[in-house]
Order: C-alpha cells, then sequence, then structure tokens
C-alpha cells in the first residue's frame, strides 16, 4: 500500500519549469531513492512535497488524505519529517535543544521530561549523544548531519525524508549511515525517501529508485533496473556506451 503518492506534479519559477508532470508511489515500510543529476528537481520536489512549495499542479497524498490541503507548520503533525541538503540548525544552541524542537513540533511544548528523554534517545540512535550539550556551531559537518537526523527521529514520523544525508561524508561514515537508515527503518517501522548523489549507498538501501533529470521522470524500478537503463546512463555520463561490436 503506498503511503505516499505523487501525482501529475509540476512547479514552475518563472519561465523555468523544476519539474514537470512527475509522478510516483512510495510504498509503506520500504525505503525509496530519488537521484538525478544537479538541477533535476529532487529537493524542489521535497519541498513541494513537505508544503514549502505549492505546486502549479498535481495532488501530493499522504495516507490517503490530500497534503495540500495541509498548513505548512502542520505537516510535521501529520507524520513527516525531514533534513536538509545544507543543514538547518540553530547554531548558537545546544544539540539537545536543537533535538528538542523536533519533539515539540509534534507534541506541542508539554511533558516536558518525555521530550528531553525522546530527544537524548534519538542522539543516543544516531551516535551523538556525547555532543548533547555542545552548541551546533563548531562540530563537524558529519557530525551536524548526525543531529538533524536525530532532531527528525525526535518527531516519530511515519515519512522520513532525507535530502543528500551522506554529504561531506568520507567513504567509512557513508557505509557506516546506510547501516544507520537500515537500522531506523526496521526499529520505527518507517518509510523513508532519500534523495542522495551517493549512488552506492543508493543503490545499497533502496527498495525503488525514481530518476529525475530537468525536471522530468526518465526511469523508475529497482536499483539493479535503474542502473542498466540507458536513459539513466546518458543523463549521468552525457552519452549511451556502445556495446562491443562482435567480430
Amino acid at each position: 500500500m503506498a503511503l505516499l503518492e505523487v501525482r501529475n506534479v509540476t512547479r514552475r519559477f518563472g519561465g523555468i519549469v523544476a519539474l514537470e508532470d512527475v509522478s510516483f508511489d512510495v510504498e509503506a515500510g520500504t525505503i525509496a531513492g530519488l537521484i538525478g543529476p544537479n538541477g533535476a528537481g529532487k529537493t524542489t520536489l521535497f519541498n513541494v512535497i513537505t508544503r514549502v512549495y505549492r505546486p502549479d499542479s498535481g495532488q501530493v497524498v499522504f495516507d490517503g488524505a490530500n497534503l495540500l490541503r495541509t498548513a505548512p507548520h502542520r505537516v510535521v503533525k501529520r507524520g513527516l519529517a525531514r533534513t536538509f541538503q545544507n543543514v538547518e540548525l540553530f547554531p548558537g544552541m545546544s544539540v539537545l535543544d536543537n533535538v528538542l524542537v523536533g519533539t515539540h513540533a509534534r507534541s506541542g511544548w508539554f511533558a516536558e521530561r518525555k521530550a528531553r528523554r525522546r530527544a537524548i534517545e534519538s542522539l543516543e540512535e544516531v551516535g551523538a549523544a556525547d555532543v548533547a550539550g555542545r552548541p551546533a556551531a563548531g562540530l563537524s559537518f558529519g557530525t551536524l548531519k548526525r543531529v538533524e537526523l536525530a532532531r527528525a527521529l525526535a518527531a516519530q514520523p511515519r515519512l522520513l525524508l532525507l535530502d543528500e544525508p551522506a554529504g561531506g561524508l568520507n567513504h567509512e561514515d557513508v557505509e557506516a549511515l546506510g547501516e544507520l537508515i537500515r537500522k531506523i527503518r526496521k526499529d520505527h517501522d518507517l518509510t523513508i525517501l532519500l534523495v542522495e548523489h551517493h549512488m552506492n549507498l543508493v543503490m545499497s538501501v533502496s527498495d525503488q529508485v525514481q530518476v529525475l533529470d530537468f525536471g522530468k521522470t526518465i526511469a523508475a524500478g529497482t536499483p539493479q533496473e535503474v542502473q542498466r537503463d540507458p536513459a539513466v546512463i546518458e543523463a549521468y555520463l552525457g552519452e549511451v556506451p556502445e556495446s562491443p561490436s562482435s567480430t
């Protein structure tokens, strides 16, 4: 059963068509990868889903209800949480207080002791509990990415949208991130939509992959199917490699 349904979404910025008639489903309990070259429209699509942008046409359905009728500030309460391509934390606040923003966004400013416990558990889960009392400013980019993930998890989402979580990470950290993504999907019974340029990560964790290029869907399927698709190869490499001719 599809938890998220994107139907014929188009979004323009003046004369630029960032998304054109994009449609796909994300099945409940799965990890869906969303890939494409720079400027393909991936983050724009995330912003449409999370109500930062209103599409010019199309629908976004979450758990059977039209998400476009939900006020942007109520998206988290509906069960969606996200991270950002460029980390969006409050640098002057402690790591713990940043994560508490996630708990408060979902449950309001009540039961503070319960909220703090949930925030600490989220930091422990992503391996960042040791910096809970430190200000976000001055921490490494990789640590900030984990803090942002903890904040999203603290909101107890049903659908988690990850926007380039591997950005700035080294090879070992990317492998650890892949294991963490699989673990949180299993432990929280989460559905995950992942935007990422690191192809090994996307292909290793995703059940299905959707490919955008210049705002249009050019391929969709399993990781194996997508990697073999000539349109995907051309979008990334600029040409389709020729098969060796037999002699």
